[in-house]
């Protein structure tokens, strides 16, 4: 017995018996267990992680021209803004790409800030771009950022969500994008002096300075407040690119009055220039001034563009064009059921025009669609049986929204 125990193969590694182990896998001179193979593949990962870290960032940068290109795959009009977009991303990674310190002129980075109504586009253009290029990305909100010390959350809580997009790697981190919305919901609330503080308005702008002009900036790991006992990681944002996107409502009324007052310029055409659908293209950074965001703040932001309106048209194609277009969408839910969907296109105008009249732009469409397709989606055994088409008209969307949700919710209101 004990002469079979000493002959029985072992890893030569860890001295694991086999009858202890799942694979053992022989070589000319000895054996390896997995469990030393799992363990020898995380250092090999580890020390080719470490040597290719040059400090220089990799990237399969495209031109502006093929960016823009890319984005019409996925994004409908909104030409002018992709143009700009597609420019100062183009730019800031080609700053990041040829890095000379030897150099005396040392280019800033294109921060960039997008106005324009609910459901334009705004954050769907930063995701586009920022998987396009493959760089991390993440979406903050600046409604729920609070001066330290108050009910909220740091404004380096920001940075705690780009740090987990790059799975905490800091050297991805500091190369990737920052979307932050809703950046008109912080602005000054106005000049008077008040007993009660502002301290998700004037506060937060403030705050975020130092993570726009870029420094150093201490990040928990698990975002919340930072506490003593916490961990901090160092993360330094001076080649993280900064996208924010507003509504802005009503800072069209504020460009109006800017323009009429104008004492030399603008005076030609000027009610054709004024229409509702084009007088963001106008808009400068004193509005943005105007509007409550203070001039430090817009100052890290050299880029400003628009979003157009979406009219009729440009949602229509919406519907049915990208890649990813929402009716192609309910058709691969419905093909994989067996069941083939046809939507005609008097019912798409149908759903387009609820999404105009609910002011809800794009994002609405979705809410729109769902809405009517929902009981057919329940029902979907019941479709198999009857056969395998189901036909969307006009006279049936019309039906299937009106009983919903939705409407009663317009009704009320």
């Amino acid at each position: 017995m004990s002469n079979t125990t000493t002959k029985e193969t072992r890893c030569s590694f860890c001295g694991t018996t086999k009858s202890k182990t799942k694979i053992l896998i022989a070589g000319l001179d000895g054996h390896i267990c997995e469990n030393c193979i799992t363990q020898a593949h995380q250092i090999i990962g580890e020390e080719l992680k470490t040597e290719s870290k040059s400090g220089k960032l990799e990237l399969d940068l495209k031109s502006p021209q093929q960016i823009k290109g890319k984005l019409d795959e996925h994004i409908i009009g909104q030409d002018e803004a992709k143009k700009v977009l597609s420019v100062a991303v183009y730019n800031h990674y080609k700053r990041l790409l040829n890095v000379d310190d030897s150099v005396d002129v040392q280019i800033e980075k294109s921060n960039i800030v997008m106005v324009g109504p609910t459901g334009t586009g705004k954050t769907l253009l930063a995701k586009t771009i920022a998987s396009l290029l493959q760089v991390p990305f993440c979406i903050a909100d600046a409604t729920v950022l609070t001066e330290a010390g108050y009910v909220g959350e740091d404004v380096e809580s920001v940075l705690t969500r780009l740090l987990q997009a790059a799975d905490y790697d800091v050297e991805k981190a500091q190369s990737g994008i920052v979307f932050i919305d809703e950046i008109d919901k912080i602005a000054r609330k106005g000049d008077n002096a008040s007993i009660t503080r502002d301290v998700s308005g004037e506060g937060v702008q403030q705050a975020l300075l130092k993570l726009l002009e870029g420094s150093i900036v201490n990040v928990p790991p698990q975002g919340g407040r930072k506490h003593p006992e916490q961990k901090l990681i160092q993360v330094d944002t001076r080649n993280i690119l900064f996208i924010c996107g507003g509504a802005f409502v009503d800072i069209d009324k504020i460009i109006k009055r800017r323009v009429n007052t104008q004492p030399i310029g603008y005076s030609i055409d000027q009610e054709n220039m004024l229409d509702e659908y084009n007088v963001l293209k106008y808009i400068s950074p004193a509005d943005l001034r105007t509007y409550g965001l203070i001039p430090e703040l817009i100052g890290r932001f050299p880029v400003l563009t628009h979003l157009d309106l979406l009219e009729e048209g440009a949602l229509l194609r919406i519907l049915t064009e990208p890649k990813n277009a929402l009716v192609k969408q309910y058709q691969k839910l419905f093909d994989l059921s067996g069941v083939k969907l046809k939507i005609r296109k008097e019912a798409l105008e149908f759903i387009v025009e609820k999404a105009i009249e609910f002011q809800l732009g794009a994002r609405g469409l979705r809410s729109i669609c769902e809405s009517i397709l929902i009981d057919d989606m329940f029902n979907i055994n019941e479709i198999q049986e009857k056969g395998d088409e189901l036909v969307i008209t006009r006279e049936y969307a019309e039906s299937k929204f009106n009983s919903s949700n939705i409407a009663k919710l317009k009704v009320a209101s």
